[in-house]
Protein backbone atom coordinates (compact mmCIF):
# COMPACT_ATOMS: atom_id res chain seq x y z
CA UNK A 1 0.00 0.00 0.00
CA UNK A 2 3.03 2.39 0.44
CA UNK A 3 4.08 2.19 -2.78
CA UNK A 4 0.62 3.75 -4.25
CA UNK A 5 0.13 6.34 -1.44
CA UNK A 6 1.73 8.87 -3.27
CA UNK A 7 0.68 8.69 -6.78
CA UNK A 8 -2.96 8.31 -5.09
CA UNK A 9 -2.15 11.36 -3.52
CA UNK A 10 -1.44 13.85 -6.75
CA UNK A 11 -4.26 12.20 -8.66
CA UNK A 12 -6.25 13.16 -5.63
CA UNK A 13 -4.83 16.50 -5.64
CA UNK A 14 -5.41 16.61 -9.57
CA UNK A 15 -9.16 15.61 -9.34
CA UNK A 16 -10.00 17.39 -6.31
CA UNK A 17 -9.14 20.69 -8.12
CA UNK A 18 -10.72 19.78 -11.33
CA UNK A 19 -13.77 19.08 -9.32
CA UNK A 20 -13.64 22.49 -8.27
CA UNK A 21 -13.22 24.02 -11.42
CA UNK A 22 -16.05 21.82 -12.98
CA UNK A 23 -18.14 22.77 -10.32
CA UNK A 24 -17.76 26.41 -10.36
CA UNK A 25 -18.47 26.42 -14.32
CA UNK A 26 -21.82 23.99 -14.15
CA UNK A 27 -22.83 26.40 -11.73
CA UNK A 28 -22.31 29.61 -13.90
CA UNK A 29 -23.14 27.20 -17.45
CA UNK A 30 -26.34 26.06 -15.43
CA UNK A 31 -27.67 29.61 -15.14
CA UNK A 32 -26.81 30.94 -18.68
CA UNK A 33 -28.09 27.55 -20.56
CA UNK A 34 -31.33 26.08 -21.00
CA UNK A 35 -32.52 22.35 -20.39
CA UNK A 36 -32.78 22.45 -24.24
CA UNK A 37 -29.39 23.76 -24.87
CA UNK A 38 -27.70 21.63 -22.56
CA UNK A 39 -29.21 18.58 -23.82
CA UNK A 40 -28.19 19.42 -27.14
CA UNK A 41 -24.30 18.59 -25.99
CA UNK A 42 -25.07 16.15 -24.18
CA UNK A 43 -26.02 13.72 -26.89
CA UNK A 44 -23.27 15.11 -29.38
CA UNK A 45 -21.11 14.55 -26.46
CA UNK A 46 -22.21 10.78 -26.02
CA UNK A 47 -22.11 9.93 -29.46
CA UNK A 48 -18.71 11.43 -30.33
CA UNK A 49 -17.81 9.52 -26.66
CA UNK A 50 -18.70 6.09 -28.05
CA UNK A 51 -16.00 6.54 -31.12
CA UNK A 52 -13.80 8.11 -28.39
CA UNK A 53 -13.73 4.52 -27.05
CA UNK A 54 -12.89 2.74 -30.40
CA UNK A 55 -10.11 5.37 -31.22
CA UNK A 56 -8.39 4.55 -27.85
CA UNK A 57 -8.84 0.95 -28.99
CA UNK A 58 -7.18 -0.35 -25.41
CA UNK A 59 -3.63 1.38 -26.43
CA UNK A 60 -3.55 2.70 -22.73
CA UNK A 61 -4.27 -0.50 -21.04
CA UNK A 62 -2.23 -2.42 -23.51
CA UNK A 63 0.73 0.25 -22.42
CA UNK A 64 0.13 0.00 -18.81
CA UNK A 65 -0.07 -4.16 -18.22
CA UNK A 66 2.61 -5.14 -21.05
CA UNK A 67 5.44 -6.70 -19.00
CA UNK A 68 8.13 -5.29 -20.84
CA UNK A 69 7.90 -2.14 -22.97
CA UNK A 70 10.53 -1.83 -25.46
CA UNK A 71 10.36 1.41 -28.26
CA UNK A 72 9.10 -0.71 -31.12
CA UNK A 73 6.22 -1.47 -29.19
CA UNK A 74 5.52 2.27 -28.51
CA UNK A 75 5.83 2.88 -31.89
CA UNK A 76 3.35 0.27 -33.10
CA UNK A 77 0.66 1.76 -30.13
CA UNK A 78 1.52 5.30 -31.72
CA UNK A 79 0.74 4.26 -35.48
CA UNK A 80 -2.64 2.59 -33.78
CA UNK A 81 -3.60 5.84 -32.25
CA UNK A 82 -3.06 8.09 -35.02
CA UNK A 83 -4.80 5.62 -37.30
CA UNK A 84 -7.50 5.32 -35.52
CA UNK A 85 -8.40 8.43 -34.28
CA UNK A 86 -8.27 9.75 -37.61
CA UNK A 87 -11.30 7.38 -38.66
CA UNK A 88 -12.92 7.86 -35.97
CA UNK A 89 -12.47 11.61 -36.74
CA UNK A 90 -13.63 11.07 -40.36
CA UNK A 91 -16.61 8.97 -38.99
CA UNK A 92 -18.08 11.30 -36.58
CA UNK A 93 -18.00 13.98 -39.32
CA UNK A 94 -19.63 12.05 -42.16
CA UNK A 95 -22.42 10.70 -39.69
CA UNK A 96 -23.10 14.44 -38.01
CA UNK A 97 -25.69 15.13 -40.71
CA UNK A 98 -27.51 11.55 -40.30
CA UNK A 99 -27.69 11.82 -36.80
CA UNK A 100 -29.26 15.26 -36.59
CA UNK A 101 -31.53 14.47 -38.64
CA UNK A 102 -32.55 11.41 -36.85
CA UNK A 103 -32.98 13.46 -33.35
CA UNK A 104 -34.78 15.89 -35.60
CA UNK A 105 -32.08 19.22 -34.04
CA UNK A 106 -29.44 20.49 -36.30
CA UNK A 107 -27.66 21.63 -33.17
CA UNK A 108 -27.06 18.20 -32.99
CA UNK A 109 -24.99 17.72 -35.60
CA UNK A 110 -22.71 21.09 -35.08
CA UNK A 111 -21.48 19.55 -32.07
CA UNK A 112 -20.63 16.53 -33.27
CA UNK A 113 -18.15 18.41 -36.18
CA UNK A 114 -16.69 20.30 -33.77
CA UNK A 115 -16.13 17.42 -31.69
CA UNK A 116 -14.75 15.20 -34.65
CA UNK A 117 -11.96 17.72 -34.83
CA UNK A 118 -11.27 17.29 -30.86
CA UNK A 119 -10.49 13.48 -32.00
CA UNK A 120 -7.82 14.35 -33.71
CA UNK A 121 -5.66 15.98 -30.54
CA UNK A 122 -5.95 13.28 -28.77
CA UNK A 123 -3.38 11.02 -30.30
CA UNK A 124 -1.13 13.73 -28.60
CA UNK A 125 -1.77 12.39 -25.27
CA UNK A 126 -2.44 9.03 -25.88
CA UNK A 127 0.48 7.06 -25.30
CA UNK A 128 2.05 10.28 -23.12
CA UNK A 129 -0.40 9.43 -20.16
CA UNK A 130 -0.42 5.90 -20.26
CA UNK A 131 3.88 5.76 -19.78
CA UNK A 132 3.60 8.11 -17.08
CA UNK A 133 1.02 6.40 -15.23
CA UNK A 134 2.75 3.00 -15.75
CA UNK A 135 6.01 4.48 -14.40
CA UNK A 136 3.51 6.01 -11.65
CA UNK A 137 4.78 9.41 -12.34
CA UNK A 138 1.14 11.23 -11.41
CA UNK A 139 2.68 14.77 -10.67
CA UNK A 140 3.14 14.76 -14.82
CA UNK A 141 -0.36 13.16 -15.09
CA UNK A 142 -1.89 15.91 -12.86
CA UNK A 143 -0.14 19.15 -14.31
CA UNK A 144 -1.55 17.72 -17.98
CA UNK A 145 -5.25 17.02 -16.92
CA UNK A 146 -4.91 20.23 -14.77
CA UNK A 147 -4.15 22.05 -17.87
CA UNK A 148 -7.10 20.66 -20.28
CA UNK A 149 -9.80 20.96 -17.57
CA UNK A 150 -9.09 24.20 -16.50
CA UNK A 151 -8.64 25.86 -19.94
CA UNK A 152 -11.75 23.75 -21.51
CA UNK A 153 -13.82 25.46 -18.18
CA UNK A 154 -12.71 29.06 -18.70
CA UNK A 155 -13.28 28.70 -22.57
CA UNK A 156 -16.92 27.45 -22.03
CA UNK A 157 -18.10 29.83 -19.49
CA UNK A 158 -16.69 32.59 -21.53
CA UNK A 159 -18.26 31.37 -24.60
CA UNK A 160 -21.61 30.86 -22.82
CA UNK A 161 -21.72 34.52 -21.21
CA UNK A 162 -20.61 35.85 -25.04
CA UNK A 163 -24.29 33.86 -26.01
CA UNK A 164 -22.50 31.11 -27.57
CA UNK A 165 -25.36 28.83 -26.39
CA UNK A 166 -24.54 25.06 -26.92
CA UNK A 167 -21.95 25.55 -29.17
CA UNK A 168 -19.46 26.86 -25.72
CA UNK A 169 -19.51 23.63 -24.24
CA UNK A 170 -17.96 22.05 -27.49
CA UNK A 171 -15.32 24.95 -28.51
CA UNK A 172 -14.50 24.91 -24.46
CA UNK A 173 -13.83 20.51 -25.30
CA UNK A 174 -11.94 21.80 -27.77
CA UNK A 175 -9.97 23.91 -26.20
CA UNK A 176 -9.06 22.12 -23.26
CA UNK A 177 -8.05 19.12 -25.90
CA UNK A 178 -5.45 21.59 -26.61
CA UNK A 179 -4.14 22.77 -23.98
CA UNK A 180 -3.49 18.58 -22.61
CA UNK A 181 -1.72 18.31 -25.40
CA UNK A 182 0.12 21.30 -24.94
CA UNK A 183 1.61 20.20 -21.53
CA UNK A 184 1.82 16.57 -22.82
CA UNK A 185 4.61 17.80 -25.22
CA UNK A 186 5.82 19.67 -22.45
CA UNK A 187 6.17 16.83 -19.70
CA UNK A 188 6.17 13.93 -22.54
CA UNK A 189 8.84 11.25 -21.04
CA UNK A 190 12.23 11.19 -22.66
CA UNK A 191 11.55 7.55 -23.58
CA UNK A 192 9.06 7.90 -25.82
CA UNK A 193 9.17 7.93 -29.61
CA UNK A 194 8.05 10.77 -32.00
CA UNK A 195 7.77 8.40 -35.33
CA UNK A 196 4.38 6.31 -35.12
CA UNK A 197 4.66 2.53 -36.78
CA UNK A 198 2.73 -0.10 -38.17
CA UNK A 199 5.40 -2.75 -37.69
CA UNK A 200 3.90 -5.09 -34.31
CA UNK A 201 0.39 -3.08 -33.99
CA UNK A 202 -1.18 -6.98 -34.94
CA UNK A 203 -0.25 -7.02 -31.07
CA UNK A 204 -1.33 -3.96 -30.07
CA UNK A 205 -4.89 -4.07 -32.19
CA UNK A 206 -5.53 -7.92 -30.78
CA UNK A 207 -5.44 -6.73 -27.02
CA UNK A 208 -7.31 -3.72 -28.09
CA UNK A 209 -9.67 -5.72 -29.88
CA UNK A 210 -10.38 -7.61 -26.82
CA UNK A 211 -10.70 -5.20 -23.77
CA UNK A 212 -12.39 -2.27 -26.54
CA UNK A 213 -14.72 -4.27 -27.70
CA UNK A 214 -16.00 -4.35 -23.86
CA UNK A 215 -15.32 -1.02 -23.39
CA UNK A 216 -17.54 0.07 -26.43
CA UNK A 217 -20.09 -2.04 -25.16
CA UNK A 218 -20.36 -0.98 -21.28
CA UNK A 219 -20.01 2.43 -22.96
CA UNK A 220 -22.87 1.88 -24.87
CA UNK A 221 -24.82 0.63 -22.12
CA UNK A 222 -23.70 4.18 -20.21
CA UNK A 223 -24.94 6.43 -22.84
CA UNK A 224 -28.19 4.44 -23.90
CA UNK A 225 -29.96 6.72 -21.07
CA UNK A 226 -29.18 9.96 -22.91
CA UNK A 227 -29.82 8.56 -25.80
CA UNK A 228 -32.45 6.78 -26.10
CA UNK A 229 -34.51 9.92 -24.08
CA UNK A 230 -33.10 12.42 -26.69
CA UNK A 231 -34.59 10.53 -29.05
CA UNK A 232 -37.61 9.50 -27.29
CA UNK A 233 -38.62 12.62 -24.71
CA UNK A 234 -36.70 15.02 -26.65
CA UNK A 235 -33.84 16.63 -25.68
CA UNK A 236 -34.68 18.91 -22.82
CA UNK A 237 -35.39 15.74 -21.03
CA UNK A 238 -31.73 14.40 -22.30
CA UNK A 239 -30.51 17.43 -20.68
CA UNK A 240 -32.75 17.09 -17.20
CA UNK A 241 -30.63 13.51 -17.59
CA UNK A 242 -27.69 14.88 -17.62
CA UNK A 243 -27.93 17.48 -14.89
CA UNK A 244 -28.93 14.24 -12.92
CA UNK A 245 -26.45 12.23 -13.78
CA UNK A 246 -23.89 15.66 -12.91
CA UNK A 247 -25.00 15.79 -9.68
CA UNK A 248 -24.06 11.62 -9.24
CA UNK A 249 -20.69 12.16 -11.38
CA UNK A 250 -19.51 14.35 -8.04
CA UNK A 251 -18.36 11.03 -6.74
CA UNK A 252 -16.91 9.70 -9.94
CA UNK A 253 -14.77 12.92 -10.13
CA UNK A 254 -13.81 13.38 -6.78
CA UNK A 255 -13.08 9.65 -5.81
CA UNK A 256 -13.38 6.99 -8.77
CA UNK A 257 -11.36 9.08 -11.33
CA UNK A 258 -8.52 9.99 -9.01
CA UNK A 259 -8.03 5.78 -7.90
CA UNK A 260 -8.83 3.93 -11.01
CA UNK A 261 -5.69 5.27 -13.15
CA UNK A 262 -3.36 4.34 -9.86
CA UNK A 263 -5.81 0.28 -9.79
CA UNK A 264 -4.66 -1.12 -13.08
CA UNK A 265 -0.74 -0.48 -12.79
CA UNK A 266 -1.23 -1.31 -8.63
CA UNK A 267 -3.18 -4.79 -9.92
CA UNK A 268 -0.41 -5.23 -12.27
CA UNK A 269 2.23 -4.77 -10.43
CA UNK A 270 0.70 -6.79 -7.60
CA UNK A 271 0.28 -9.40 -10.23
CA UNK A 272 3.85 -9.16 -11.48
CA UNK A 273 5.60 -9.46 -8.35
CA UNK A 274 3.35 -11.66 -6.02
CA UNK A 275 1.22 -13.47 -8.39
CA UNK A 276 -2.08 -12.71 -6.44
CA UNK A 277 -3.73 -9.16 -6.76
CA UNK A 278 -6.68 -10.23 -5.37
CA UNK A 279 -6.25 -9.05 -2.25
CA UNK A 280 -5.49 -5.80 -3.07
CA UNK A 281 -8.99 -5.71 -5.08
CA UNK A 282 -10.63 -6.48 -1.52
CA UNK A 283 -8.73 -4.10 0.11
CA UNK A 284 -9.81 -0.96 -2.57
CA UNK A 285 -13.65 -2.60 -1.91
CA UNK A 286 -13.76 -2.00 1.35
CA UNK A 287 -12.21 1.42 0.89
CA UNK A 288 -14.39 2.38 -2.17
CA UNK A 289 -17.50 1.32 -0.48
CA UNK A 290 -16.51 3.05 2.74
CA UNK A 291 -16.48 6.11 0.79
CA UNK A 292 -19.76 5.21 -1.91
CA UNK A 293 -22.61 4.45 0.21
CA UNK A 294 -22.40 7.22 2.95
CA UNK A 295 -21.72 9.74 -0.19
CA UNK A 296 -24.98 8.32 -2.27
CA UNK A 297 -27.24 7.93 0.93
CA UNK A 298 -26.22 11.36 1.63
CA UNK A 299 -26.75 13.09 -1.91
CA UNK A 300 -30.13 11.42 -2.47
CA UNK A 301 -31.64 12.75 1.31
CA UNK A 302 -30.19 16.44 -0.19
CA UNK A 303 -30.74 16.27 -3.62
CA UNK A 304 -33.13 19.35 -3.75
CA UNK A 305 -30.81 21.63 -1.48
CA UNK A 306 -28.27 19.91 -3.70
CA UNK A 307 -29.99 21.05 -7.50
CA UNK A 308 -30.98 24.49 -6.38
CA UNK A 309 -27.47 25.84 -5.52
CA UNK A 310 -25.31 24.06 -8.26
CA UNK A 311 -28.02 24.37 -11.05
CA UNK A 312 -31.20 27.02 -9.98
CA UNK A 313 -34.48 26.31 -10.08
CA UNK A 314 -35.00 25.22 -13.30
CA UNK A 315 -33.74 22.35 -12.54
CA UNK A 316 -35.86 20.40 -10.03
CA UNK A 317 -37.18 17.82 -12.22
CA UNK A 318 -33.98 16.08 -11.86
CA UNK A 319 -34.70 15.62 -8.08
CA UNK A 320 -36.53 12.63 -8.46
CA UNK A 321 -34.44 11.03 -11.07
CA UNK A 322 -31.11 11.87 -8.61
CA UNK A 323 -32.57 10.23 -5.42
CA UNK A 324 -33.16 6.64 -7.86
CA UNK A 325 -29.95 7.11 -9.42
CA UNK A 326 -28.24 6.97 -6.43
CA UNK A 327 -29.45 2.95 -5.22
CA UNK A 328 -27.88 2.12 -9.03
CA UNK A 329 -25.16 4.00 -8.68
CA UNK A 330 -24.20 2.57 -5.12
CA UNK A 331 -24.77 -0.90 -6.39
CA UNK A 332 -22.25 -0.25 -9.06
CA UNK A 333 -19.35 0.95 -7.25
CA UNK A 334 -19.46 -2.23 -5.25
CA UNK A 335 -17.85 -3.87 -8.22
CA UNK A 336 -16.58 -0.89 -9.93
CA UNK A 337 -12.75 -2.02 -9.47
CA UNK A 338 -13.09 -5.77 -10.82
CA UNK A 339 -12.69 -4.12 -14.15
CA UNK A 340 -9.29 -3.60 -13.02
CA UNK A 341 -8.54 -6.91 -11.23
CA UNK A 342 -9.89 -8.65 -14.38
CA UNK A 343 -7.48 -6.67 -16.77
CA UNK A 344 -4.61 -7.49 -14.52
CA UNK A 345 -5.36 -11.00 -14.33
CA UNK A 346 -4.93 -11.56 -17.85
CA UNK A 347 -9.04 -12.16 -18.33
CA UNK A 348 -9.49 -9.33 -20.29
CA UNK A 349 -11.77 -11.29 -22.54
CA UNK A 350 -14.19 -12.33 -18.99
CA UNK A 351 -14.73 -8.31 -18.57
CA UNK A 352 -15.41 -7.56 -22.06
CA UNK A 353 -18.36 -10.61 -21.88
CA UNK A 354 -19.76 -8.90 -18.30
CA UNK A 355 -19.69 -5.28 -20.01
CA UNK A 356 -21.64 -7.07 -23.34
CA UNK A 357 -24.05 -8.66 -21.20
CA UNK A 358 -24.41 -5.51 -18.97
CA UNK A 359 -24.95 -3.07 -21.19
CA UNK A 360 -27.36 -4.96 -23.06
CA UNK A 361 -29.94 -5.34 -20.20
CA UNK A 362 -29.06 -2.01 -19.92
CA UNK A 363 -29.96 -0.26 -23.46
CA UNK A 364 -33.37 -2.76 -23.13
CA UNK A 365 -34.13 -1.98 -19.83
CA UNK A 366 -34.14 2.01 -20.59
CA UNK A 367 -36.00 1.72 -24.25
CA UNK A 368 -38.50 -0.04 -21.87
CA UNK A 369 -38.39 2.70 -19.01
CA UNK A 370 -38.10 5.67 -21.06
CA UNK A 371 -41.97 4.84 -22.39
CA UNK A 372 -43.18 5.04 -19.44
CA UNK A 373 -41.56 8.56 -18.99
CA UNK A 374 -38.17 9.90 -16.96
CA UNK A 375 -38.75 8.17 -13.46
CA UNK A 376 -39.70 5.13 -14.36
CA UNK A 377 -36.21 5.13 -16.82
CA UNK A 378 -34.22 6.30 -13.96
CA UNK A 379 -35.48 2.88 -11.96
CA UNK A 380 -34.54 1.02 -14.99
CA UNK A 381 -31.20 1.94 -14.53
CA UNK A 382 -31.61 0.38 -10.82
CA UNK A 383 -33.00 -3.09 -12.56
CA UNK A 384 -29.74 -3.20 -14.64
CA UNK A 385 -27.02 -2.37 -12.19
CA UNK A 386 -28.32 -5.20 -9.83
CA UNK A 387 -28.12 -7.05 -12.49
CA UNK A 388 -24.60 -6.40 -13.31
CA UNK A 389 -23.65 -6.84 -9.93
CA UNK A 390 -24.87 -10.14 -9.55
CA UNK A 391 -23.24 -11.38 -12.54
CA UNK A 392 -19.84 -9.61 -11.92
CA UNK A 393 -20.03 -11.27 -8.47
CA UNK A 394 -20.63 -14.84 -10.24
CA UNK A 395 -17.32 -14.25 -12.62
CA UNK A 396 -14.96 -12.84 -9.26
CA UNK A 397 -16.10 -16.33 -8.04
CA UNK A 398 -15.31 -18.43 -10.83
CA UNK A 399 -12.06 -16.83 -12.00
CA UNK A 400 -10.20 -15.07 -8.56
CA UNK A 401 -12.05 -16.77 -5.67
CA UNK A 402 -13.44 -14.30 -4.78
CA UNK A 403 -17.06 -15.47 -3.01
CA UNK A 404 -20.38 -13.45 -2.45
CA UNK A 405 -20.06 -13.52 1.27
CA UNK A 406 -16.56 -12.30 1.19
CA UNK A 407 -17.17 -9.62 -1.62
CA UNK A 408 -20.16 -8.52 1.05
CA UNK A 409 -17.87 -8.68 4.15
CA UNK A 410 -15.79 -5.86 2.63
CA UNK A 411 -19.00 -3.60 2.19
CA UNK A 412 -20.44 -4.27 5.46
CA UNK A 413 -18.51 -1.18 6.75
CA UNK A 414 -19.64 0.77 3.97
CA UNK A 415 -23.37 -0.16 4.74
CA UNK A 416 -22.49 1.05 8.39
CA UNK A 417 -21.21 4.24 7.64
CA UNK A 418 -23.93 4.80 4.93
CA UNK A 419 -26.77 4.55 7.57
CA UNK A 420 -24.56 7.05 10.29
CA UNK A 421 -24.25 9.46 7.34
CA UNK A 422 -27.81 9.43 6.29
CA UNK A 423 -28.89 10.40 9.71
CA UNK A 424 -26.56 13.62 10.38
CA UNK A 425 -27.39 14.84 6.88
CA UNK A 426 -31.16 14.60 7.73
CA UNK A 427 -30.85 16.56 11.37
CA UNK A 428 -28.00 19.15 8.92
CA UNK A 429 -31.41 19.42 6.62
CA UNK A 430 -33.80 20.15 9.56
CA UNK A 431 -32.12 23.83 9.91
CA UNK A 432 -34.01 26.38 9.02
CA UNK A 433 -32.85 28.57 6.62
CA UNK A 434 -31.60 28.84 2.76
CA UNK A 435 -31.08 26.26 0.73
CA UNK A 436 -27.58 27.08 0.88
CA UNK A 437 -27.77 26.81 4.55
CA UNK A 438 -29.23 23.79 5.05
CA UNK A 439 -26.78 22.21 2.36
CA UNK A 440 -23.98 23.55 4.58
CA UNK A 441 -25.12 22.23 8.02
CA UNK A 442 -25.63 18.83 6.17
CA UNK A 443 -22.34 18.67 4.83
CA UNK A 444 -20.55 19.93 7.88
CA UNK A 445 -22.70 17.22 10.40
CA UNK A 446 -22.20 14.29 7.13
CA UNK A 447 -18.75 14.59 7.19
CA UNK A 448 -18.10 14.50 11.24
CA UNK A 449 -20.07 11.78 11.15
CA UNK A 450 -18.54 9.90 8.57
CA UNK A 451 -15.01 10.30 10.23
CA UNK A 452 -16.52 9.37 13.77
CA UNK A 453 -17.87 6.47 12.15
CA UNK A 454 -14.22 5.67 10.34
CA UNK A 455 -12.50 5.91 13.81
CA UNK A 456 -15.20 3.64 15.82
CA UNK A 457 -15.10 0.65 13.00
CA UNK A 458 -11.29 1.42 13.19
CA UNK A 459 -11.88 1.08 9.17
CA UNK A 460 -8.18 1.10 7.24
CA UNK A 461 -8.97 4.54 5.72
CA UNK A 462 -9.05 6.04 9.42
CA UNK A 463 -5.03 5.75 9.50
CA UNK A 464 -4.86 6.60 5.68
CA UNK A 465 -5.93 9.66 6.05
CA UNK A 466 -3.55 11.33 9.14
CA UNK A 467 -1.09 9.66 6.75
CA UNK A 468 -1.85 11.48 3.63
CA UNK A 469 -2.04 14.51 5.49
CA UNK A 470 1.73 13.72 6.07
CA UNK A 471 2.89 13.28 3.08
CA UNK A 472 0.77 16.38 1.73
CA UNK A 473 2.59 18.39 4.03
CA UNK A 474 6.21 17.18 3.23
CA UNK A 475 5.70 17.56 -0.47
CA UNK A 476 4.88 21.20 0.38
Amino acid sequence: MSAVRVPLLYSFAERYALLAVNLASGMVLARILSPSETGVYSVGSVLAGLAQVLRDFGVGQFIVQEATLERAVLRAALGVSYLLAGAMAALIFAASTPLAAFYHDGRVGDVLRLLALNMLLIPVTSLCLPVLRRTLRFGAVCAINMAGGITGAAVAVWLAWRGWSYASLAWGTLAGSLASAAASLALRPAELPWLPSLRGARRVLRFGGITSGGTLVDEAGVAAPDLVIGRVLGVEAAGILGKAQGALAVFRTAILAAVTPVLLPYFAEQERRHGNATQAFLATVNCLCACAWPFFAALALAAPQVVLVLYGAQWVAAVPLIRIMCIATSLYSMGTVSRYLFVATGHAGLQARIDLYGALVRMLAVAVGALGGLELAAWSLVAAAAYRTWIMERYLQRTCGVAPAVLLLQCRPGAALGVLCALAVQAGLLVSGPPVVQLGAAVALGTAAWVAGLCALRHPLRDELPRAWRVIQRRA
